[in-house]
């Protein structure tokens, strides 16, 4: 049977090349450890934030934001759950976010659909989407593509004014609302873009931010600034970032709605050429423990069930 633990501040699951594993973001995502489970053929680790469960009763966990995965250091396939042996971690559950196009090592389960604009396949857009994008070029608006290491301090500041002004417009839940020095930590690696849409009169209309991890370039984290919503400028920001996609021969990942057919993801699927599942592992450690704090709860699908909301 393979054997799982967890390293305090272990860095076995850190990379300095894909960018939901680098150090910077690890640390600005607050990771605490790495889960690591041996097998009789290899490796697998993974990042993790470890906490306390609701009422105190034992730690479950979960992975970083984004797609940061569970990386094999072996040749095999998969490794069933139930073929590891979890009581080391010391944990209830564990909810860890697979990278975004595979593999996956562990078992997993199909929580959403990616939206993805391949650059190996024929480019796709609505011609609603042309029409806005011709008519912002045509007004006056100019995008610019900038590594994330030559961003300025201004030109931080304005994309996280207007990424908040989307967050506050939506309702989004408080964790997903950063603070300047995490948005320092994602532009401290090369592995990050921030396509800005600028306007007429020379204000960041829209922006983006492109990661690139395990051979797919993210598009992470976007804003429009209130007012500038008529124009749809992130239109244009997608487009910049179709064409770093096709630089960099990696698809684009955009990811999907808050809830499947929503219009965010409807939006999205205009740009795509394709789907592809977003999977998450979702592993019972603790089974007694699970049970007994899921009783009563309505979580339906939600993982794990004590967490639900309400």
């Amino acid at each position: 049977m393979a054997e799982a633990e967890l390293i305090e501040d272990g860095g076995e699951a850190a990379s300095s090349v894909e960018f939901f594993r680098c150090p910077p973001y690890l640390a600005a995502e607050e990771a605490t450890h790495t889960l690591r489970v041996e097998a009789a053929d290899g490796v697998l680790v993974a990042p993790l934030i470890v906490r306390a469960v609701p009422g105190g009763e034992g730690r479950d966990a979960v992975s970083p934001y984004g797609y940061p995965g569970v990386v094999p250091t072996y040749p095999g396939g998969a490794i069933e759950a139930g073929d590891v042996d979890w009581s080391a971690t010391g944990l209830v559950s564990l909810f860890l976010r697979g990278t975004a196009l595979g593999p996956y090592p562990l078992p997993g389960a199909e929580r959403g659909t990616l939206q993805i604009s391949d650059p190996a396949e024929e480019r796709k857009s609505r011609m609603s989407d042309r029409q806005q994008i011709r008519r912002n070029e045509a007004s006056g608006f100019v995008v610019e593509t900038l590594p994330g290491p030559e961003v300025s301090a201004d030109q931080k500041s304005s994309f996280e004014q207007a990424y908040e002004e989307t967050m506050t417009r939506t309702d989004a839940a408080p964790r997903y609302f950063f603070g300047s020095e995490w948005f320092e930590a994602v532009f401290s690696s090369r592995r990050t873009w921030l396509v800005l849409v600028n306007s007429p009169d020379g204000d960041v209309a829209a922006g983006s931010i492109g990661a690139l991890s395990d051979g797919v370039l993210h598009y992470f984290l976007s804003g429009t600034a209130d007012d500038h919503l008529h124009e749809a400028p992130m239109k244009n920001a997608i487009v910049a970032l179709q064409d770093l996609s096709d630089e960099l021969g990696a698809p684009l990942n955009l990811g999907g709605g808050l809830r499947p057919g929503d219009g965010l993801e409807e939006f999205k699927r205009g740009f795509a050429n394709r789907q592809a599942p977003f999977i998450a592992h979702e592993v019972i450690c603790d089974p007694d423990a699970y049970d007994r704090l899921s009783t009563g709860c309505a979580a339906g699908d939600f993982f794990p069930a004590y967490r639900a909301p309400g």
